[in-house]
């Protein structure tokens, strides 16, 4: 039965979460800082930590970078209420598995632990480029664990946004994202992908430059705009074949979500534009 160290300094929220995690069939221990919970982790094994990020004497991020020399340690997911990109960036940096926004969804929270539980190997490194509120960049593994870990950490970068102008550039992230991983990376974790978002007043910009050769639409047979009219799901069994995940190539819905979509000329590096105003 894996076993989870809760983090937190508040009471209240140890006591609910030991509650939920019990009743998820998790065993759990607690500890009211960092230095409390090094000190349990010195002494026991965990499988998983849950941690907030701001605690009195060591906070969550300094927990984490504590771990960082070790041979053989848990799985971290950060709790936090702050969105800023300088706070969830630094957990980026120090390798948090995921990031759970309070306050806590029960639901949500056993679907995230268990997600990052059955995940294979510790997480890959991601590369923070830029961490400034307005130009936030990364480089990410080609693995749809790195993937899950951004679009976790750019959903929150988002909450700022209307729910509807949130939804569209989520998901036209996700589907460009998990297309560049997918075919431009191969899910290959040697090979990289590079991703920048750009906050400005009236406008928000994601580019992403996967590391493959480039595509053309219209002759990927996997792609759901490379197959005629009456062949309408042809494409679903050569995604199936490649280890692909369901669906199509997703272009048509992409550009049904933001306002600006354009490729480079090889069609390796793709920007969207969504308009704020």
């Amino acid at each position: 039965m894996p076993r989870i160290l809760v983090v937190d300094d508040d009471r209240a929220t140890l006591r609910l979460l030991e509650g939920v995690l019990s009743r998820a069939g998790f065993t759990t221990a607690t500890a009211n800082d960092g230095l409390e919970a090094k000190e349990r982790l010195r002494r026991g094994r965990f499988d998983l930590v849950l941690a907030d990020v701001w605690m009195p004497r060591m906070n969550g991020i300094e927990l984490l970078a504590s771990l960082r020399g070790r041979k053989v340690k848990p799985r971290v997911v950060v709790m936090t209420s702050d969105d800023t990109p300088e706070t969830l960036l630094k957990a980026v940096r120090e390798q948090a598995c995921r990031y759970v926004h309070k306050p806590i969804d029960p639901a949500q929270l056993i679907e995230t632990l268990r997600e990052v539980l059955e995940s294979a190997g510790p997480p890959l490194p991601i590369e923070v480029v830029s961490a400034r509120p307005e130009w936030v960049e990364l480089v990410v593994p080609c693995t749809r664990a790195s993937a899950a870990r951004i679009e976790d950490v750019m959903r929150h970068l988002e909450a700022d946004l209307t729910e509807e102008v949130r939804e569209s550039v989520s998901s036209a992230f996700r589907e460009l994202l998990l297309n560049a991983i997918e075919w431009g990376g191969g899910l290959d974790p040697e090979r990289k992908v590079r991703i920048a978002c750009l906050r400005a007043r009236r406008m928000i910009l994601y580019r992403i430059a996967d590391p493959g050769p480039g595509f053309d639409p219209e002759r990927l047979e996997h792609a759901a705009a490379g197959h005629a009219e009456d062949d309408p799901i042809g494409h679903v069994a050569v995604r199936e074949d490649k280890g692909i995940r369901p669906g199509g190539f997703g272009l048509v819905m992409v550009k049904a979500q933001v306002d600006e979509l354009i490729y480079n000329e090889l069609r390796n590096e793709v920007v969207f534009v969504k308009y704020l105003e």
